[in-house]
């Protein structure tokens, strides 16, 4: 079963919750990112999460075409093939979908799901993202509940992302703020209209002054604690046991994070973190030295001919993979999920 159903999706993430790890959900843009990250999750003989944004989804539709949803589709069928030859359980997640981009992207992929649904069928992929950070948290709120019925009706987990994260990712931008810290209000009205499960299993990616892409330590506050109060506030509010954890949260913008920031999320109910600016280098590193190591290969340099066996794509993207597989296995090591697969 290496690509999850609906029910083991939803005991990976209970899994991860019990046990205080989280997986790590890798941005795949291609075939041999996605080849990377399965590979890096069977070597740690952990479970994981391959997403695709919108930008990686257009870019996988082709740059003839640019279609978001036949590149998601293409990607996720390829993945249900090929996924079945390595010894560990993954699903699929679709990144960031702001909502100008819904119609094209999230809600006919709801579609596809309903009707293999309809048919017996498992859906496509076994979760989505709404990202409804840009507009007001009633807005979010409000299209959040009628995406999260259909997601319900397909089998499908919703993610939501209720208050910004800073920096920029597929062209949604965000300033770097103290408004990047979601309040235990903003909790409780997430909670008052998405429900807490009964309405349809959600994930919940909150601000704790998460940025994405590249930043040096230092330049970001973040506050993975405030996690905790988000949990205790809601807990208390809907008569929960102390110390109970109602939310799934998403850590977003983890590149650059601390052991210690990374193991107070964990603590506080976070289930899946986001990893695209690390792996992007990861995978990118590799090829860029075998093209200053080769460079009068990989060029025809005054009038010679090169050296096919240097460019051939085959030769610098087994090292890209590999790269980004390392990486893969570094995160499962920092997020706990290293041998915790499946059985």
């Amino acid at each position: 079963m290496p690509i999850a159903t609906p029910e083991v999706y939803a005991e990976m993430l209970d899994r991860a919750k019990a046990g205080k790890f989280a997986y790590p959900a890798i941005n795949v843009t291609s075939t041999q990112t996605l080849h990377a990250a399965l590979r890096g999750f069977a070597e740690a003989e952990s479970d994981g999460i391959v997403q695709i944004s919108t930008g990686g989804a257009e870019f996988l539709g082709g740059q003839h075409n640019k279609d978001m949803v036949t590149g998601a589709v293409a990607l996720a069928e390829f993945a249900h093939i090929v996924a079945a030859k390595y010894d560990v359980t993954v699903a699929l997640h679709t990144d960031h979908c702001p909502k100008d981009k819904l119609d094209g992207y999230v809600r006919p992929l709801l579609d596809i799901s309903a009707e293999r649904v309809a048919k017996g069928q498992n859906p496509l992929f076994q979760s989505h993202m709404w990202d409804g950070s840009a507009e007001t948290l009633a807005d979010n709120l409000a299209i959040g509940q009628e995406l999260l019925a259909k997601a319900a009706a397909a089998k499908i987990i919703l993610e939501v992302e209720i208050t910004p994260t800073g920096g920029e990712e597929d062209g949604v931008t965000h300033e770097i703020n103290d408004e990047l810290y979601t309040t235990v209000d903003d909790a409780l009205r997430t909670a008052e209209a998405l429900g807490l499960g009964e309405k349809g299993r959600y994930l919940l990616a909150a601000s704790f002054g998460n940025v994405h892409g590249v930043y040096k330590p230092g330049n970001v506050v973040l506050r993975p604690e405030l996690l905790k109060d988000l949990q205790d506030g809601v807990a208390a509010k809907y008569g929960k046991a102390a110390g109970s954890q109602p939310f799934d949260f998403v850590f977003h913008g983890g590149s650059g994070s601390t052991e210690q920031e990374i193991a107070t999320a964990l603590e506080n109910g976070v289930v899946k973190m986001n990893l695209d600016t690390d792996t992007q280098y990861a995978f990118t590193r590799p090829i860029v030295d075998h093209v200053f190591r080769n460079y009068d290969g990989v060029l025809k340099v005054d009038g010679e001919v090169g050296n096919k066996k240097v460019y051939d794509p085959r030769s610098w993207g087994k090292s890209a993979e590999a790269g980004m597989a390392k990486r893969v296995t570094e995160a499962c090591a920092n997020l706990r999920s290293t041998g915790t697969k499946l059985k």
